[in-house]
């Protein structure tokens, strides 16, 4: 009767584990990044005001190219935007890239990689946004602890 008790115990304490460990990397699936920006950004017609966010992925199941922005404290969804697929040569760091801004607009987001990733995401901008040529106006956006608070 020990020998099952112990055997039970151990199945017991196995199944918990295990069913711990995709919680673990829940950051990893769904792309979370905090980010704090210096000036408003434009993410397909909604503008962000300068502060602190978090980006990341839509749930497991739903297609992995819809992204939500949320506040810093995660409690507010600002907005929630469909990208197109996006390629980088060679895999770095977070990488945030932005349209050219029109006179008196915000830039808006062009593209989105994850830090260790060739594949990322290319937002379409907004109404009324002019999706001439790339570049980095004087906007920082600092990607903070990727995946983490």
């Amino acid at each position: 009767m020990k020998h099952y008790s112990r055997t039970i115990a151990a199945l017991a304490l196995s199944v918990m584990t295990s069913a711990l460990v995709p919680a673990l990397k829940a950051d990893e699936w769904d792309r979370k990044t905090n980010i704090k920006i210096d000036q408003s950004i434009d993410v397909q017609g909604t503008v962000l005001p300068a502060g602190s966010y978090v980006v990341k992925l839509l749930g497991p199941f739903m297609d992995r190219r819809v992204v939500q922005i949320f506040s810093a404290d995660e409690k507010h969804l600002i907005v929630t935007a469909l990208a197109i697929s996006a390629y980088r040569l060679t895999a770095g760091e977070s990488d945030f890239k932005f349209y050219k801004a029109a006179d008196g607009q915000p830039p808006a987001l062009r593209t989105w990689f994850y830090p260790g990733d060739n594949f990322g995401l290319e937002f379409i901008p907004g109404r009324g946004e002019s999706s001439a040529q790339s570049g980095r106006p004087h906007v920082i956006v600092t990607p903070s602890n990727a995946g983490g608070d």
